[in-house]
């Protein structure tokens, strides 16, 4: 019986360490310049830290070093993984495609454009460790959970990879609106703005109202947009959270 729950609390921490695989990965890939491939591991990273919070439920496998992992595989795989491929971004609106080479001599000013990449996972840190130290959070989210904003900043990638559409290349490479999205977004990690969250206790439509019209309007977004629905997702997301704030509801 001991044997059987053991296996039952190495099943989600194996999980987890597959999503730090995943992340690091990503890590590896968005650093190289490859941004479709570093964003889908960190979707599959996504896929693992969901599984290994259900695996710990459905067999009751919690444990400290379970939470702790987590954190650490989420900072790696929402966090940092995003950094590298923000990083190769803000190269590319800056220098085009002779960002390897030119990026070596930038000068101070474009450095520290460069560099603030590195916002997103000083915020995720702070974001993670206000989670696992707020009580207020078992059921919603105050600030923006850092899978969201990773999971933004992959499909920006995505489009950037596979899209077709110029215009949004565009948008998407221009400086100024890379640095707001990483000013935005990072401080809304670290904001106390109550966040709904997907989690469901029953199916009934009563008090799940927000969340059944939120997953309606996601599948809208995919089914017309297709790619380019993912970042309006996310900004949909903090949006409707926003408006909830300020109805008080």
């Amino acid at each position: 019986m001991r044997r059987i729950s053991e296996l039952f609390f190495w099943v989600p921490n194996t999980i987890t360490a597959l999503n730090l695989a995943s992340g690091s990965m990503a890590v590896f890939l968005g650093i190289e310049g490859e941004l479709g491939l570093a964003a889908i591991f960190i979707l599959a990273a996504a896929v693992f830290d969901f599984f290994d919070g259900m695996a710990a439920r459905l067999l009751g496998a919690y444990s400290e070093i379970g939470k702790q992992l987590d954190s650490l595989a989420d900072l790696v795989s929402f966090g940092l993984a995003p950094a590298a491929i923000l990083f190769t971004m803000l190269q590319l609106a800056m220098f085009g495609q002779n960002q390897a080479i030119t990026s070596i001599d930038a000068s101070i000013l474009e450095w520290i454009f460069l560099l603030s990449a590195l916002l997103v996972p000083v915020a995720g840190a702070f974001r993670l460790a206000k989670f696992n130290l707020d009580t207020r959070q078992s059921e919603n989210f105050l600030g923006l959970p850092i899978p969201a904003n990773a999971i933004f900043y992959a499909s920006l990638a995505l489009i950037l990879q596979w899209g077709n559409a110029p215009v949004v290349t565009n948008l998407i490479l221009n400086r100024f609106n890379l640095l707001t999205a990483i000013a935005l977004l990072s401080a809304l990690m670290i904001s106390e703005l109550p966040m709904f969250s997907l989690k469901f206790k029953h199916l009934k439509w009563l008090g799940n109202q927000i969340r059944f019209l939120f997953i309606g309007l996601c599948l809208i977004l995919v089914i017309s947009l297709k790619l380019y629905a993912v970042p309006l997702i996310i900004i949909s997301y903090i949006l409707i959270s926003a408006v909830l704030k300020l109805t008080n509801r």
